[in-house]
């Protein structure tokens, strides 16, 4: 490969490093042309010395592609290229000043946290200063309305049951050996909440209470009503009875669930408890 060049400028003696274009340049210009002009010829000659290097690789790959790495080559001289590239136009210079001045990597996370609580602890402040002002404040308690999205209606029905009602009593059918101790579980929590609150999906009543639980808004007691009538009905249930007869001896221990006071309070606000209420409501919105 030939390469073909700029004939000199008259009086000035050229040779095969240029070097007289060096002085010539840098003596006549002022200093951002100097800049410019050493910047322009270094990347000039390093075209001309890259093109030699790869043409020259390149005939050697076409004569014996076996001796010269066959098609390896390209991979070898897009490497080759990419480093001189970044030399060339100072991004290696640039990513190690980056590296000096920016921050590393794993310090990120830490003043992230670092602020997140601080945005907490400043949330928690404002908290407190509302708290100690004598005015009273009769807005609802602020997780009513997350709570509301996160409800199926047949749970609404379940608490409207347990605000109008009170408790409902609840069993646990267990197997008793000959002594009366230790007595296995069969069946727990067995009650009549979804018949009596009307709900529609009556098979997923165990779910609606763990997720009521979880909410804060019910709470399953060891202890039973007061009425022990109750009782006598709910034992008298099929599906207490079926768990009954699933083993050779079996008693009842009677359970209750309650509403907590959150959740009486959470019924109290967000629930129309009067079913005229209800429907005049239900009228409105329609």
């Amino acid at each position: 490969m030939t390469l073909e060049r700029e004939p000199p400028l008259e009086g000035v003696v050229v040779d095969d490093d240029g070097p007289a274009l060096d002085e010539m340049l840098l003596r006549g210009a002022p200093a951002l042309a100097r800049v410019a002009a050493g910047l322009w010829w270094q990347a000039a000659r390093w075209g001309a010395a890259q093109s030699v290097r790869t043409g020259g690789r390149l005939a050697r790959a076409a004569v014996d592609p076996a001796r010269a790495g066959g098609i390896g080559i390209l991979d070898d001289l897009g490497r080759e290229l990419r480093g001189y590239a970044r030399d060339l136009l100072g991004i290696t210079q640039l990513e190690e000043r980056l590296a000096q001045l920016m921050p590393p990597a794993d310090a990120e996370p830490e003043s992230e946290e670092v602020s997140e609580r601080e945005g907490l602890r400043r949330r928690g402040a404002q908290l407190l200063r509302q708290a100690a002002r004598i005015d009273s404040d009769d807005r609802a308690h602020p997780a009513y309305a997350r709570i509301l999205t996160e409800l199926a209606p047949d749970e609404g029905r379940i608490l409207r049951l347990l605000a109008t009602e009170g408790s409902q009593p609840a069993v646990d059918v267990r197997a008793a050996n000959l002594l009366g101790m230790g007595a296995e579980l069969v069946t727990g929590g067995i009650n009549m909440i979804g018949a009596q609150a009307g709900c529609q999906h009556r098979d997923r009543v165990p779910a609606y209470l763990n997720n009521l639980e979880r909410l804060g808004l019910v709470w399953f007691s060891r202890e039973p009503v007061g009425d022990p009538v109750a009782y006598q009905v709910l034992e008298a249930q099929p599906e207490v009875l079926d768990a009954m007869r699933s083993v050779s001896r079996s008693r009842t221990v009677q359970r209750s669930i309650h509403l907590t006071p959150f959740g009486e309070d959470f019924c109290a606000v967000c629930l129309p408890l009067d079913r005229v209420e209800a429907a005049a409501l239900a009228d409105h919105d329609e």
